[in-house]
């Protein structure tokens, strides 16, 4: 029995030994590979593999079986299971893995645990550092000791619970999550472009109607042909009402004309739409855990505010960004306090680059909108008369002046403003040119948000606060004193950029990338990993 045994545990241990080999490799800094693809996650399989005391983790042919179902299902939160080892894994368990020589056993087990630690820390903190990428992104990271994750999700068979309990557990997630697994069945389909013509409109007669109606149709805005219905190349009232749909989820001016802009969505591909969809989970990814009861959240994709509350929107509202060239940052934070007729000081950058050529042009403009000239800084500083400066001599050089407007009707921040101090000074405020809430892109702004009828966002802020009811809000507008209000509770604000997500009802909604921001993503997710840089 003594021999028998001994010639059991022999490959057991040659196997350990050999764990021991490449995990001291590890360690000392050097590249690892395991089934002849590298391991990423390096100082994690360190710190797993010496607290077993370099033993084998995954003996249990059920646990190999459970690790291999969850890779085949991960596509429906837009990655992809060869970055996982999934194909390697599937070679070196084409037989019985017990069977397989110490050397294979060992590249077995790391590269399941490899594959297990890369995946949870891409579904907790996302594939892509989005900081990397873009500067003005700030992402939220999550803190997790994912090898003692992976022990304890081993020593209870429940694989699959641990992994669910990794990805985000927001309905917007999860919503997007259902809409993927709905397009990668359309995936593969035939899709070629419809043909450029004269924009339609309703009565009109055009070949290109048949696939327009039937692409409607595959995307879910037009239902199905009664039974023996005839494809029609005219178009008629019930294809305008689809029509004015789509371009609603679409963010397009919804006339029910298909015009240049409505056929290049009509255009976009499920693949692509598949995409779209991938990039924005991943995003999802870089959130909090919670977002909070109650929170803002701003979609500068969208152009939209909401306010939230169990999972409710109690408050919806257009909003305006930033130029592409002065785009609004994405970030979590809290509106801490507001300011009823603020005053605004112009930053340094925006006196060179926008008031400078207004002021050159216009000697009276800084008067006629309300503006005061001050030469130098804090308590030093001096008021001066706008008209004995020397303009010309003005420069990104040479700028000891600032310029505040004074609270009134042409104050560039409106009534009020709501404050979440930030490293990129931005934050929300009403604006005196309402008339650009009709436009259906909105990036007018130098990079703060601008909040049609902000006056009811802040009523709702100030709701129970003590001695400011609505009355008194309006007595201090009326006053044009500066007035700022603290909150007793902060609210949560999040700034999103998100060009794919499901609304309330359900409806999949797709909006034009106006900053550009989807390919850096895009291309980052579909990059293969390399050793070290997975969260550890």
């Amino acid at each position: 029995m003594a021999v028998l045994m001994a010639v059991v545990l022999a490959p057991q241990c040659v196997a350990s030994e050999q764990l021991r080999e490449r995990i001291e490799a590890l360690q000392a800094g050097y590249a690892a590979a395991a089934g002849g693809e590298p391991l990423i996650a390096t100082r994690a399989l360190g710190d797993f593999y010496e607290a077993r005391g370099y033993t084998r983790a995954w003996i249990r042919p059920e646990l190999q079986d459970a690790w291999m179902n969850v890779l085949e299902g991960i596509a429906s939160d837009g990655l992809a299971p060869r970055d996982y080892h999934a194909e390697a894994l599937a070679r070196l368990l084409e037989d019985d893995g017990a069977s397989l020589a110490p050397e294979s056993q060992a590249d077995l087990d790391l590269l399941l645990s490899d594959s297990f630690l890369l995946l949870a820390s891409h579904l907790l903190d996302g594939k892509v550092n989005p900081e990397t990428a873009d500067p003005e992104w700030k992402a939220d990271r999550h803190e997790r000791e994912l090898y003692k994750m992976l022990a304890q999700a081993l020593d209870s068979g429940n694989l699959v619970a641990t992994v669910d309990a990794l990805r985000p557990s927001q309905g917007g997630y999860l919503a997007l999550r259902s809409a993927h697994s709905r397009l990668a069945a359309m995936a593969n389909m035939a899709w070629p472009p419809i043909p450029d013509g004269p924009s339609l409109r309703v009565g009109d007669s055009d070949e290109r109607l048949s696939a327009i109606r039937q692409r409607l149709r595959l995307l879910g805005d037009l239902d199905a042909p009664e039974a023996g219905e005839p494809v029609a190349d005219n178009y008629d009232a019930l294809l305008e009402s689809a029509m004015k749909s789509f371009q609603r989820r679409h963010g397009l001016e919804d006339d029910g004309i298909i015009g240049p802009a409505t056929l290049a969505m009509v255009n976009l591909t499920p693949a692509q739409r598949l995409e779209m969809v991938d990039l924005n989970m991943e995003r999802w990814r870089w959130l909090p855990d919670t977002l909070g009861p109650r929170y803002i959240l701003v979609n500068i994709a969208a152009f939209e505010l909401e306010v939230v509350q169990d999972g409710q929107v109690v408050l919806e509202k257009p909003v305006i960004v930033g130029q592409p060239y002065r785009r609004t940052p994405v970030f979590s934070d809290q509106i801490r306090y507001l300011v009823f007729n603020p005053t605004w000081t112009v930053p340094a950058k925006l006196i060179v680059q926008d008031k400078l050529p207004q002021i050159l042009q216009d000697p009276g403009y800084l008067e006629r909108l309300g503006f005061q000239v001050y030469q130098g800084w804090g308590t030093d500083r001096r008021r001066v008369a706008p008209a004995g400066v020397d303009w010309t001599r003005v420069s990104a050089r040479n700028l000891p002046y600032q310029l505040v407007q004074a609270p009134g009707p042409q104050n560039a921040l409106g009534q009020v403003k709501f404050m979440f101090p930030n490293k990129y000074d931005v934050y929300l405020h009403d604006t005196p040119s309402r008339e650009l809430f009709a436009k259906k892109a909105r990036t007018f702004s130098s990079g703060c948000i601008r909040l049609k009828d902000p006056l009811e966002l802040a009523e709702l802020l100030l709701k129970g606060k003590a001695g400011w009811d609505d009355a008194r809000i309006r007595s201090v507008l009326a006053s044009r004193a500066t007035t700022t209000v603290l909150l007793d509770h902060p609210m949560p604000i999040h700034l999103q950029y998100w060009t794919a997500w499901v609304d309330g009802s359900g409806t999949l909604q797709f909006r034009s990338d106006v900053y550009g921001r989807d390919p850096a993503v895009l291309a980052a997710l579909h990059k293969a990993r390399t050793p070290g840089t997975a969260a550890q």
